[in-house]
């Protein structure tokens, strides 16, 4: 159920960038132009038997190479440390075509970058593009120490560098980010990117949601997320709308294992609602969202869901399928 597919790559760099975090420079096998890409993009990466996606942190414009980094995760599921222990350079890889859930608002007036460790990755190609358009904005970059932080000296050398802050935790109070200050007033055309762990972005994002800031000026992407049980998860049934057949969810699965287990395939990558290959039509029935990868709007009107991970508040669901 692999996501990942049609484009294999040649690594051509492995670089160490910062504390546990490696960049990895992938080019044409036969040295041919990549397919474009836009700020913001990522690509599903085969990482032995896993699809994991990472981020695009390269100039947009560049169309000879794709650029991404991995922090080598102590709570890693077998991705990164595939990616830092098995792959070598020379090595040839398989790779989607770039995708992008995480665009930037071309019509803002301006624009505010965070970024929490390994989360610069699509910050930075977000802010190579908008220096080139000349484009206002800012960028803050947040770490835990100067050690952890990928990309400082390519940052600082940049034609942007004037419009970033660095902020790390163990460092003087005066430079540390305060998001509720930094936050506190929304304006009309001033959109909010963030990207990172999930305790930064829920800071993040609930404190924009408390002042005010319109949700579709907020624009998010995580990598990971921690799966919750709900007390009320019980078995339920899912039916396929072109065949009528009725297939049961045992309490103890997902439904794309059930689905599976009944000969029936979604395509997956993250498995943890965060990166939105397995998104499904609901035709009937009401979802139990536990995904990361829709707004709040789009949980609300309960016409789609990520069967990875949620699950049915209802005694049924009809899939599109």
């Amino acid at each position: 159920m692999s996501a990942a597919s049609g484009l294999h790559v040649r690594v051509a760099a492995k670089t160490t960038e910062a504390l546990d975090i490696c960049s990895f420079e992938l080019v044409g096998v036969s040295g041919q132009p990549l397919p474009a890409f836009s700020a913001g993009s990522h690509v599903d990466v085969m990482a032995g038997d896993k699809t994991r996606q990472y981020s695009l942190c390269n100039d947009p414009a560049e169309s000879h190479r794709y650029l991404i980094a991995v922090l080598r995760d102590p709570a890693t599921r077998g991705g990164s440390a595939f990616m830092h222990d098995q792959v070598r350079v020379g090595d040839v890889i398989q790779i989607s075509a770039p995708k992008n859930h995480f665009a930037l608002a071309h019509d803002a007036r301006s624009h505010v970058l965070l970024a929490g460790g390994i989360g610069v990755t699509p910050i930075l190609c977000m802010a190579e593009r908008l220096a080139m358009m000349g484009a206002a904005f800012e960028m803050h970059y947040c770490t835990r120490s100067r050690e952890r932080m990928a990309f400082h000296d390519r940052i600082a050398a940049s034609r942007f560098a004037p419009h970033v802050q660095f902020h790390f935790d163990d460092g003087p109070a005066a430079q540390k980010f305060d998001i509720a200050a930094r936050l506190a007033e929304p304006q009309p055309g001033v959109h909010l990117y963030v990207c990172g762990p999930k305790g930064f972005m829920d800071a993040v994002l609930s404190t924009a949601r408390a002042r005010g800031w319109p949700e579709a000026q907020l624009h998010y992407e995580f990598f990971s997320a921690d799966v919750a049980p709900s007390a009320g998860d019980d078995g339920f049934e899912v039916q396929l709308a072109s065949s009528g057949r009725i297939i049961v969810v045992p309490r103890d699965k997902t439904v794309v294992q059930a689905l599976a287990a009944a000969g029936v395939e979604v395509q997956t990558s993250c498995e943890q609602g965060v990166c939105g290959t397995c998104i499904t039509r609901v035709l009937s029935g009401t979802p139990d969202h536990k995904d990361l990868y829709f707004t709040p709007e789009e949980h609300a009107a309960n016409d789609q869901f990520t069967p990875c991970c949620s699950r049915a508040k209802s005694a049924r669901l009809v899939l599109d399928l």
